[in-house]
């Protein structure tokens, strides 16, 4: 006769996890009393808002055992899409249905606020103004320590010494960034107003070139009369103020103005004496044919 096998106890807590695992959530089930007190939930309803801001019912949810929430459409012009959700509930044993809460909730069509982002992501190019401080995080990846952006490529100031210049500069991330940021900007090749340029900037004579690993890329704009004077500009970008895009017809010679002075003609100006003295004219040369 074989020996009885018993369950181990470990084969016993991995049934028991297994069971467990496999349970799933009990849907509540609607009560009876709590679903058919929709009159008690829309007085609750225009207590709160108003008879005139509860509209139709819209339907009803179970939230637990014995406990249940209709809903009301909203027609506040304001809260469009909005609805009136007022819980009803009913103790164990009980008949009598009372009120929980009444909220105003938003429905799959209403208008909602944007979601908060927090003010330091909000925060967008030119927002800062006159007064403003932006402080800056000391992990920025932006910024490095002066001491470590030293190689051959970075313009070296004369007399530097470790410790007695800025205390940060720009990292090599945070340089790629801003010449990204630049070249895919108003600045860059792909502006409107370049697009339309007879020539690029590069070739400019208003045209500065940075200093340092952005030198081959970008320069500064130093013509007054361009849109981006005074800002960087990539070197193929360009606009119609481009030093050589027009060139000037040379001044045309002409002898000097001649002057008649063989004939002359009087005009009078109208005053008294003017006309005096052209009929006194008149008067001799009458004399004069006559004799």
């Amino acid at each position: 006769m074989s020996p009885q096998r018993q369950s181990s106890p470990a084969r016993s807590a991995a049934a028991r996890t297994t069971s467990g695992a496999a349970r799933r959530p009990r849907t509540p089930a609607v009560d009876t009393a709590c679903a058919e007190a929709v009159d008690l939930a829309r007085e609750a309803a225009e207590e709160t808002a108003g008879a005139a801001q509860v509209g139709e019912h819209l339907g009803m949810r179970a939230e637990g055992d014995r406990v249940v929430t209709h809903y009301f459409a909203c027609l506040d012009p304001a809260y469009t899409g909005w609805r009136w959700a007022v819980t009803v509930a009913r103790a164990s044993r009980a008949k009598n249905v009372t009120v929980s809460e009444c909220v105003l909730l938003p429905g799959d069509d209403a208008l909602l606020a944007p979601p908060w982002v927090p003010w330091l992501e909000r925060l967008r190019p030119g927002d800062l103004g006159p007064g403003d401080l932006l402080p800056t995080a000391p992990d920025d990846v932006r910024l490095a320590p002066g001491f470590t952006q030293v190689d051959d490529s970075t313009d070296r100031e004369a007399l530097w010494e470790l410790g007695l210049g800025r205390v940060r500069v720009l990292s090599r991330e945070g340089r790629d960034e801003a010449a990204a940021r630049w070249y895919e900007g108003v600045a860059g090749p792909r502006a409107p107003i370049a697009a339309s340029a007879p020539a690029q900037c590069s070739t400019c004579g208003f045209y500065v070139a940075l200093a340092g690993a952005l030198r081959q890329v970008f320069g500064v704009c130093a013509n007054e009369y361009a849109p981006d004077d005074g800002r960087v500009v990539s070197a193929d970008h360009g606009c119609g103020a481009h030093s050589e895009a027009v060139s000037l017809p040379a001044v045309s010679e002409h002898n000097p103005p001649v002057i008649d002075e063989l004939g002359y003609e009087i005009v009078p100006t109208g005053g008294d004496e003017d006309a005096a003295s052209l009929d006194g004219a008149s008067l001799d040369d009458e004399a004069l044919g006559h004799s």
